[in-house]
């Protein structure tokens, strides 16, 4: 350790004294026993960060054999980079390889204005490139998730419910897609939506606290396993399975279910007409095929498509709720793409423009523009319906049941 560091590291020692030793012995706040801990990456592919702290903290990079107390300005903070692989904060060297920050105290460090319990990992990525992710329990997890998921005036049984089904994704994912990467979960739409502690309310914690340890399993007596329980904000009255949205191997809990008129009191149960000009629509799918791509690590057929001329219903499922689409474009070469995959699309990059709520609609072809009908539901529409689980808590159904009623055939076990 340089002496500036050496110098920083004796009076941070100093500082935790006169508090009364803001971070235990070993290195930091320690993420709790028995409770799963989830990785969720809060920030992608930065080239710098500001971190602020208005506590010690403590630094640990893949160079240190044990962490290091360090400490930030609380205002304006100091900014962090990645220079030819070791890392920089104010000046101040801080090792190289993947970097731990572990605050003494929850809610007293933010990276980028993101305020979160358990810890942080900086992981590099590329060139001067990093990903952050914040290593924290499940539970303190979701508590920062359900109310942005959910209404603030909606029932505690609904928070209660998603609480079950957002830890049974999240643990899922952790045990299944995080083993091939250095994060479990994504803190926006691609996995569940995440802010930290400042999006935290009474009304979640209670929820999670309540349901603590509880999941939703699928499967024969004693041979129950938790599965990736999706929700979306409103089915529309009908939901597709996971593998007709995703690709998925099929599993009953996330097959197709009428549910009749139970998320009606939604104002997206209908939706429509949308209208949205051919030329708009094609530079939307191009923008999102250059991102799938790249997410994906591989070329998408769509990268091809010369424009949107036609889009038309190419298949339904049992219930009649579209599940494929043709995307025909102007060299008339035609595309299959799932119906999620379409919505999503023709989303991208709207910027405040007209846009459809679900991949559940029929279209009218137009000389200029798309006229899209008869839309239903927001969202995928696989799994749980927040606007269902809303309808049936206030008409009084227990949690429990509400998670049992979106996920048929499955039972709630304890995982911890």
């Amino acid at each position: 350790m340089g002496e500036l560091r050496a110098a920083i590291a004796l009076l941070v020692m100093g500082l935790m004294l006169l508090c009364g030793g803001c971070a235990p012995q070993g290195g930091g706040a320690v993420l709790p026993k028995g409770i799963p801990v989830v990785r969720v990456r809060i920030l992608q592919a930065c080239s710098e960060a500001r971190i602020v702290a208005t506590s010690p903290l403590w630094a640990k990079s893949q160079a240190d054999l044990t962490p290091q107390p360090v400490s930030f300005p609380a205002a304006p903070g100091s900014i962090l980079k990645l220079v030819n692989g070791g890392w920089i904060a104010g000046g101040v060297p801080l090792g190289s390889g993947e970097l731990t920050l572990t605050p003494g105290r929850a809610g007293t460090v933010s990276v980028e204005g993101r305020c979160c319990r358990g810890r942080y990992r900086l992981v590099p990525v590329g060139q001067g490139l990093f990903d952050v992710v914040n290593d924290v329990d499940v539970d303190s997890y979701l508590k920062g998730v359900l109310p942005v998921e959910l209404y603030s005036t909606w029932e505690e049984e609904a928070y209660k419910a998603l609480a079950i089904a957002g830890r049974t994704y999240a643990i899922f994912e952790s045990k299944v897609t995080g083993v091939r990467r250095a994060y479990d979960l994504n803190s926006d739409e691609r996995s569940q939506m995440y802010k930290g502690i400042a999006s935290e309310t009474s009304k979640s914690i209670r929820a999670v606290e309540a349901t603590a340890g509880v999941v939703v399993a699928y499967g024969p007596p004693g041979q129950e396993r938790i599965f990736r329980a999706y929700y979306s904000s409103c089915c529309g009255g009908k939901t597709q399975s996971s593998h007709d949205a995703f690709g998925d191997d099929y599993l009953p809990p996330l097959g197709e279910f009428d549910r009749g008129a139970t998320c009606s009191i939604s104002n997206k149960f209908n939706w429509g007409p949308v209208v949205i000009s051919k030329a708009e629509l094609s530079k939307r799918f191009a923008a999102w095929a250059k991102r799938k791509s790249e997410q994906e690590g591989q070329p998408r057929p769509e990268l091809r498509m010369q424009g949107v001329a036609r889009i038309e219903q190419a298949y339904v499922n049992k219930l009649g709720r579209p599940v494929l689409f043709y995307v025909t474009d102007n060299a008339n070469l035609r595309f299959m793409m799932r119906a999620e995959d379409v919505r999503l699309a023709i989303a991208s990059e709207a910027n405040g423009g007209p846009t459809v709520y679900s991949g559940y609609f029929n279209t009218i072809n137009e000389a200029e523009r798309i006229r899209f009908i008869d839309g239903h539901g927001y969202g995928h529409g696989v799994g749980m319906c927040q606007w269902c689980a809303q309808r049936q808590a206030l008409l009084g159904w227990r949690h429990e049941d509400i998670v049992i009623a979106n996920f048929p055939g499955t039972k709630l076990i304890r995982a911890y």
